[in-house]
């Protein structure tokens, strides 16, 4: 049979099978005197073994491996690694499918919605409301805890944890409302050091330690001038004065 024909009846395209020949999957068949290549049944028996064996998933380096391997034992270890691999993605896709699950039973979805469970969960804990610097806050928040792992992101959220606390949650409430105040005042408004001050006694040790080492961090150290371009020049003054009074502490 000619090459049309043997795809035809294995079920592939002419250029797979001469992909498969390239690749030394498929061995060259006999050519006649003008020239094209004649296909037996064995050739077809050949490719519809190769067909398969990619259909289960495996690459053609290792279909090639498992066809040079008389015993099948390579193909037994092949096939169990793929199966392994397999159940990592199904279990993947199911975890997945619940945290999308979560979301749509929220009321109120927003972009900030798909951080991760245990992000959400402490995000929803702290205060919110209309102030413009609570929500910047968090848009912060979502972002730090966007550039880490899975563990890193369990690790972040139970530093802000502390912070959710009803005693915690009151206070940080309070000093929001006494930063957006302080929106259109000047950087030398005395209010500035009662709020820094107050503030560095709100934040957990555990977060204080993690912010300053952030802050020696050449590849992270830069998130409070970053802070300061964005902020009213008095509550950019009130940070610069949290760090200097944290670094003192610390």
């Amino acid at each position: 049979m000619r090459i049309g024909e043997l795809a035809t009846l294995a079920g592939v395209s002419t250029r797979t099978i001469r992909h498969y020949h390239h690749l030394g999957l498929l061995p060259e068949p006999q050519r006649l005197a003008n020239g094209y290549r004649e296909y037996r049944l064995r050739d077809a028996v050949a490719l519809a073994r190769v067909r398969r064996l990619a259909e289960l998933g495996l690459s053609l380096d290792e279909v090639r491996d498992v066809l040079a391997d008389d015993e099948g034992q390579e193909l037994r270890e092949m096939l169990l690694e793929l199966d392994a691999d397999l159940a990592r993605e199904q279990a993947a896709i199911a975890a997945r499918r619940a945290r999308l699950a979560a979301l749509l039973t929220e009321a109120d979805l927003h972009p900030d919605s798909t951080v991760s469970p245990d992000i959400a969960e402490v995000l929803r804990g702290l205060p919110t409301g209309t102030s413009a610097f609570a929500e910047f806050d968090r848009e912060l928040l979502t972002l730090a805890a966007g550039g880490r792992d899975s563990g890193g992101r369990s690790d972040f959220a139970e530093l802000l944890r502390p912070l959710t606390e009803p005693e915690a949650y009151a206070r940080g409430q309070a000093l929001i409302a006494r930063m957006d105040e302080l929106a259109e005042a000047s950087p030398d408004d005395p209010r500035v050091a009662e709020v820094a001050h107050d503030l560095a006694a709100h934040l957990p040790a555990e977060m204080v330690s993690v912010m300053l080492t952030s802050l020696d961090d050449a590849t992270t150290g830069h998130w409070l001038e970053e802070m300061l371009r964005e902020l009213p020049a008095a509550q950019g003054e009130v940070l610069q004065l949290l760090v200097t009074r944290l670094r003192r502490r610390d």
